[in-house]
């Protein structure tokens, strides 16, 4: 029975060359000469520091920017919360992998509403998708696709 798995993944090996870039890039910017501004990438998320507030958004226009250039979905970068130290303001964006459970339950519903002859379910960090046939797979992909989810997703694992 054809099957696939919808996931939310990101290379991390990719988004270390899209923050180094982006670091790149602030230091031959004219604006930021002789200004304290940064990016520093984590385990847990990248932190962009910059002395003003419209600093942190050309970051953020930089680093998406980067991304982009990349292959890598914006959508995959949360933002936390802003936190002034000092001279400084840091913004933290959070990388999100995975498939939380209420976003999952909402991707099942949304293929259940469809009314399309496919089982979903969910396993894990992931939702498995079986049919009897092809078409019907093809069809929740586009469906998918075309959903407006706040969540990059890459469908993978397809089996004939």
């Amino acid at each position: 029975m054809p099957s696939f798995d919808i996931v939310s993944e990101i290379d991390m090996h990719e988004v270390t060359n899209a923050v180094d870039q982006a670091k790149r890039e602030l230091g031959n910017r004219w604006d930021f000469k002789n200004v304290t501004a940064d990016f520093e990438l984590d385990d847990k998320g990248i932190t962009l520091s910059a002395e003003q507030e419209f600093q942190l958004e050309q970051m953020m226009d930089m680093l998406r920017m980067a991304f982009a250039k990349r292959n890598i979905d914006s959508r995959a970068l949360a933002e936390g919360d802003e936190t002034k130290s000092g001279k400084l303001i840091k913004q933290h964006l959070k990388l999100q992998q995975g498939i939380e459970t209420d976003m999952a339950k909402k991707i099942v519903k949304m293929i259940k509403d469809a009314k399309l002859k496919v089982q979903a379910s969910i396993q894990g960090d992931k939702v498995r998708v079986t049919g009897k046939k092809r078409d019907d797979l093809q069809e929740v992909i586009a469906m998918l696709r075309e959903a407006d989810l706040d969540l990059p997703l890459q469908f993978n694992n397809f089996r004939d």
